[in-house]
C-alpha cells in the first residue's frame, strides 16, 4: 500500500508526538500536519519549530485528518479514544502509549473499534516538550502492534506501511502480554531510576558533591529519573498489577544483595554479579541483530 501526502492530525504535541510528526513529514509521507494540544505553550512552540502546519479543535482535526496519532498520558488516551471513535468515519487512528490494555478496553465493544491500531514505538528520552521532538531517530526501532486481528484490514495496513516507511521494525503482541513484558523491560527501569534518585538527594546534601563524583555509571543509570511524572503517573496507574508483580521480585532481588552483604557471604554476592552478567548475552544479541537491520535497510 502505498499512501503519501496524508493529512496527520497529531493529538499531544510533546517529545513522541512532535518525532513521529517530524518523522512522517521528513519521509514525505504527510503532507499537512495538524496539532491539537491543550497546553498553550507547547501549542505555539509546535508551530514555531514547524512540526505542525496549524492548530484547530479537537473536532476540527479529526474532520480533517485521514490519519490521527494519539500523543498524550495513556490515562488521557484512554479516556480520549472512545469519543475520537465517536468522531472517526474512514479515519484511522492509532497511538504511541507504554501500556495498551487500557486504551483497548477503552475501545473494546466499540462499532469504530477497528479504525484504531493500538501501537508503541519502543523509543523515547527522558525530556519533554515540543523542542525534545527529535529527528531521524526512529529507523531500525521496534514499534509494537497489539491485537492486529481487531484492527480493520486497511487500518492496520496503513499504520504497517507508514511505520516500515519510516524504518521502523513491527512486532505483534496482544495486549496483555505487551503490558506485562513492559512492566518488566521498561517501567521497573524507571522506577529504579526514581528510586535511585531520591536515594541519593536524601542521603547525600551536598549538591556539589553529587556533581563534582557522579561517575558515568551513576548518570546512565539515574538519567531516567529526568522523565516527567505526568507521562509516568499515568503508565503506572494503568499498569498497576505488573509494576507490582516486577517491583516485589526487585525488591526480592535487593534483598538478596543486601543480605550477603550484611552476613559476608562474599561467594554469594559473587554468583549474584556473575548471574546478573548473563544479560550481556542479550544485549550483544540485540545489538547485533540491530547492526544487521542498518546494512539491509536501503538508504531513504
Amino acid at each position: 500500500m502505498e499512501q503519501k501526502n496524508l493529512t496527520t492530525t497529531i493529538i499531544g504535541l510533546g517529545l513522541i508526538g512532535g518525532t513521529m510528526a517530524w518523522a512522517l513529514r521528513d519521509q514525505g509521507l504527510s503532507g499537512h500536519i495538524i496539532g491539537v494540544d491543550n497546553n498553550e505553550e507547547h501549542s505555539r512552540r509546535a508551530l514555531e519549530l514547524g512540526i505542525i502546519d496549524e492548530l484547530l479543535t479537537l473536532e476540527e482535526a479529526v474532520k480533517a485528518a485521514d490519519l490521527i496519532i494519539l500523543a498524550i498520558p495513556v490515562t488521557a488516551a484512554a479516556k480520549l479514544l472512545p469519543e475520537l471513535l465517536n468522531m472517526v468515519d474512514h479515519q484511522v487512528i492509532t497511538d504511541v502509549g507504554s501500556t495498551k490494555r487500557g486504551l483497548v478496553l477503552a475501545a473494546e465493544g466499540h462499532p469504530r473499534r477497528g479504525r484504531y491500531v493500538p501501537a508503541h514505538p519502543m523509543w523515547g528520552t527522558e525530556f519533554s516538550g515540543p523542542d525534545a521532538a527529535s529527528r531521524n531517530v526512529l529507523e531500525g526501532v521496534v514499534n509494537i502492534i497489539c491485537d492486529p486481528a481487531d484492527s480493520d484490514k486497511d487500518a492496520l495496513s496503513l499504520v504497517e506501511y507508514l511505520l516500515t516507511s519510516l524504518g521502523m521494525r513491527i512486532v505483534y503482541m496482544d495486549s496483555l502480554s505487551h503490558d506485562t513484558h513492559l512492566a518488566y523491560v521498561s517501567h521497573i527501569s524507571h522506577i529504579s531510576s526514581f528510586a535511585l534518585a531520591n536515594t541519593v538527594l536524601e542521603k547525600e546534601k551536598e549538591e556539589d558533591t553529587i556533581f563534582n563524583l557522579a561517575s558515568s555509571g551513576f548518570e546512565s543509570t539515574v538519567r531516567l529519573a529526568k522523565s516527567n511524572s505526568a507521562t509516568w503517573v499515568p503508565v503506572f496507574k494503568q499498569n498497576k498489577e505488573n509494576v507490582l508483580d516486577v517491583l516485589n521480585e526487585y525488591i526480592s532481588q535487593l534483598r538478596k544483595f543486601k543480605a550477603s552483604l550484611e552476613k559476608e557471604n562474599w561467594s554469594y554476592l559473587n554468583e549474584l554479579i556473575e548471574s546478573s552478567n548473563k544479560i550481556r548475552k542479550v544485549l550483544d544479541k540485540k545489538q547485533g541483530e540491530k547492526q544487521e537491520q542498518k546494512k539491509v535497510t536501503p538508504n531513504k
